[in-house]
């Protein structure tokens, strides 16, 4: 099984990667349908996630307009 988890972990990362809104709602989804698999902790991880990725995207933004 944990060939399989590893799968599934790098098919996320790309995704996070390639489509962070796409990610996002595929985490959401999974938030509501199983929440005992999150905790606090992924939570604020998640949210520090987001938080980058919000710097990085005004980053991006900031460069494409100079």
């Amino acid at each position: 099984m944990s060939d399989l988890d590893d799968s599934i972990g790098k098919i996320l990362l790309e995704l996070q990667k390639d489509d962070p809104d796409t990610f996002k709602k595929l985490m959401k989804k999974a938030l509501d349908e199983n929440p005992e698999l999150f905790d606090d902790t992924i939570e604020q991880e998640n949210k520090q996630i987001d938080e980058y990725n919000n710097k990085i995207d005004e980053y991006n933004k900031n460069i494409d307009n100079e």
